[in-house]
């Protein structure tokens, strides 16, 4: 999202923290083990910086708390962007799949060939199969180390094994925008259209081509 973000720090003023095991930011915490839990490590931060009232955008992961400041808060949020995201329990088949992946990084301490090859095609469209930002990813997740990597699991548990946040998110009152890439494999277009069919004055933008997350 660097290049997102850098046009709207055009006109305003981005926030913009690394997710626990991920960037530049340490271990989650152990106390940190939910989303609700991480969108109080996100108000803390708010609160640090002087920041009362903001506008939330999460991509995928990012939605998913995001949603959880929302309904913590919502007299501070002005406003919310939900992208290639789902905030209801991960479907079942879909969560087995993920907790099998989880739990080989786990047990072998680093992503795995298996592992890689599991998660990259998620992210790609069909024209995006073989390019070089894909290549790149791939090449990331190998390379890591297990520290990180065990992060990443941990991380994953906390994305996969979600809890259900779709009646709270339906009696928000915030103007929402839900997007969604139509070739996006790891959130279907479907959720996103539940998601708009819940949530009273929501808007609906499905991007023709895209995939979960691309440069």
């Amino acid at each position: 999202m660097a290049d997102q973000i850098a046009a709207l720090s055009q006109s305003y003023r981005c926030i913009v923290p690394d997710c626990w095991g991920h960037g530049q930011s340490m271990v989650a915490p152990a106390a940190t083990r939910s989303f609700a839990d991480y969108a109080c490590d996100v108000l803390a931060l708010l609160d640090a910086l002087s920041i009362e009232t903001f506008s939330l955008v999460g991509l995928s992961s990012g939605g998913m708390w995001a949603t959880e400041i929302a309904i913590q808060a919502p007299t501070r949020v002005q406003a919310l962007v939900l992208m290639d995201t789902f905030v209801a329990l991960e479907p079942q088949v879909a969560h087995a799949k993920y907790f099998n992946m989880i739990e080989t990084v786990e047990s072998a301490q680093r992503f795995t060939l298996e592992a890689v090859d599991f998660i990259v095609p998620l992210h790609a469209s069909t024209q995006s199969a073989n390019s070089d930002w894909l290549m790149a990813f791939k090449d990331r997740l190998l390379a890591m180390g297990p520290e990180q990597a065990c992060a990443l699991a941990k991380m994953g548990r906390m994305v996969y094994g979600r809890r259900d946040m779709f009646e709270e998110a339906e009696e928000l009152t915030i103007p929402t925008l839900i997007m969604v890439g139509a070739e996006d494999k790891m959130r279907p277009v479907l959720e996103s259209y539940l998601m708009h069919d819940g949530i009273v004055g929501s808007e609906l933008v499905v991007l023709p081509g895209a995939a979960h997350d691309q440069p």
